[in-house]
């Protein structure tokens, strides 16, 4: 492998880095960790990463769970771990969220995430993508916040329901009472802090590893979307 770091490209109009695929043996996309060390170690232990292999995080590595500089040190440590921005990450460094723990080579670390991570026909974001857009036509703040376009919320409509292409999205930020597993989005936020599980996506196998979580905030059930109800 040549490089386990990504290089920046222009082809799209937000701050993306671009991978090579086959500079990599395997590769994952994980969900939202949301400062849940124990359950990030649990899933790291369970994928036991080969020299060649990455883990990409779909962003909101910290808040509201109890170890968020840990989780930014531990993935900021590791060649073998990128992330993409989440929307925690931004309001963070906007000054709209505070964690006293933090310091500056953390700020500096989460001020380099990118928006996105891609590779020939895959994206990894936070939020998702408008469908009803072109990629060339979207901000890097749509794909931090992206959740139901033309709707309010966790009421939908959501991005995913009518996205058909043509890069495969893996996102967060929607909280999934299990992995969505779609032609063209695959969602990995489920619920960790919330007591569910921490999932990743085998990019190469096309399955999903989930360990579960210890719950550190609470969450209402209307605010968790439930999959079997979108299949």
């Amino acid at each position: 492998m040549t490089s386990v770091h990504p290089t920046a490209t222009d082809r799209l109009p937000f701050d993306q880095h671009r991978l090579e695929l086959d500079q990599y043996a395997d590769i994952y996309v994980a969900g939202d960790v949301h400062g849940c060390l124990a359950a990030l170690e649990r899933l790291l232990e369970t994928l036991d990463l080969g020299a060649d292999d990455l883990v990409i995080f779909v962003g909101d590595l910290v808040r509201k769970g109890p170890a968020s500089k840990a989780v930014l040190e531990r993935v900021r440590s590791s060649p073998q771990l990128l992330s993409v921005r989440g929307n925690n990450e931004q309001k963070l460094l906007d000054g709209d969220a505070t964690l006293p723990a933090l310091d500056e080579a953390d700020y500096e670390y989460m001020a380099s995430l990118p928006v996105a991570i891609s590779w020939d026909g895959g994206l990894v974001v936070h939020g998702g993508v408008d469908p009803e857009r072109a990629l060339s036509e979207q901000t890097g703040a749509d794909l931090l916040t992206m959740r139901a376009p033309n709707g309010d919320g966790y009421d939908g409509p959501f991005w995913f329901d009518d996205y058909d292409g043509p890069r495969r999205v893996f996102f967060g930020h929607t909280v999934l009472d299990e992995p969505l597993e779609r032609e063209w989005a695959v969602g990995l936020d489920t619920g960790c802090v919330y007591g569910g599980s921490l999932s990743a996506y085998d990019v190469r196998r096309e399955t999903v590893i989930s360990v579960s979580a210890s719950g550190h905030v609470s969450r209402s059930d209307d605010k968790i979307v439930t999959i079997t109800d979108r299949k």
